[in-house]
């Protein structure tokens, strides 16, 4: 079975609808010290909201640590806390932190909601974006770069509503940060240029929006993917035909923080054939606090795997 890095494990329960984009008054927290407070659920969004608050925002990100699984995570009374007294909440949405959805839920309070997935709009026409083979959403949306400029937005939106005196800067803020994600949109269309067609393999689908925009083909089965992001082993058979294609990709992109026997199998099937593994992550590696250094290393580590193995 499928080993995630230990966290405590969440009893399922139905995802709250959110507006993508509220305007909630400042909370008492943010009233009392002045500032506005942000709590993410992850530190992948902390990371986008530090960057558009600047010095004028307190940033709590929920999860900070690699060895952290937003799936499986279990929220405590100080999460609770610290989401009732946010002036702006941020979520990934999509079923993929629904922690964060039940601390809005039960906070009492109208902290602003800045959900990934809703403003992404790839929930709506999913067949056609990085979905498994059968249709299955992939909500990993922070892989998406046109999704990261937009959730940046929203929370120059929602804390320039709640600090009207420092609306400007939020704003400026905010289209830096854009400017900073043209960069790696130049890397990504350069790996398409040089790299479109080329094929890959990935033990889970999390950094499809960002593979299927540089014009990669993922030749993974998707029963093997979608069993590993459950936390399940795959089928004696799928495993086989997932060892079959390992060698006629490129590279294999594996997740750094999911562990299990079958994916074992495929990094050693790759090592044999002499195809390069990749370890991308779902949240910022230790000692990484931007979202824009984060991303831009996993792009050149892709690209110089494909020059290798070209």
């Amino acid at each position: 079975m499928s080993t995630r890095l230990p966290t405590a494990l969440l009893a399922g329960a139905a995802l709250l609808t959110l507006a993508a984009c509220g305007s909630g008054a400042a909370t008492p927290a943010a009233a009392e010290s002045g500032r506005p407070t942000v709590v993410a659920s992850t530190d992948v969004y902390g990371s986008i909201a530090a960057a558009v608050g600047g010095g004028l925002v307190d940033v709590r990100s929920i999860i900070d640590s690699p060895n952290a699984d937003p799936h499986e995570y279990e929220a405590t009374p100080t999460d609770a806390a610290a989401v009732a007294e946010a002036t702006v909440v941020v979520i990934n949405g999509g079923g993929y932190d629904d922690f964060a959805s039940r601390l809005v839920e039960s906070a009492g309070t109208n902290p602003a909601v800045v959900d990934a997935v809703a403003l992404s709009g790839l929930d709506a026409g999913h067949e056609d974006q990085a979905t498994h083979d059968h249709g299955e959403f992939n909500e990993h949306v922070w892989y998406d770069l046109g999704t990261v400029r937009t959730v940046a937005d929203a929370i120059a939106a929602d804390l320039g509503t709640a600090d009207r005196a420092n609306a400007a800067t939020y704003t400026a803020n905010a289209q830096a940060f854009g400017a900073e994600l043209d960069t790696l949109q130049q890397k990504v269309d350069a790996l398409k240029a040089a790299r479109q067609g080329e094929r890959i393999a990935v033990t889970e689908p999390v950094p499809l929006y960002l593979t299927d925009a540089a014009g990669l083909q993922n030749v993974t089965p998707e029963a093997f993917s979608e069993a590993v992001e459950q936390g399940n082993d795959p089928a004696a058979a799928v495993l086989a035909e997932t060892l079959q294609v390992v060698p006629t990709a490129r590279a294999v992109v594996a997740n750094a923080q999911t562990e299990s026997t079958s994916t074992q199998e495929v990094e050693k099937a790759a090592a044999a054939a002499n195809v390069p593994v990749l370890q991308f992550t779902e949240t910022l590696p230790d000692g990484v606090d931007s979202y824009v250094a984060w991303q831009s290393a996993q792009l050149d580590a892709l690209a110089g795997a494909l020059n290798r193995a070209a």
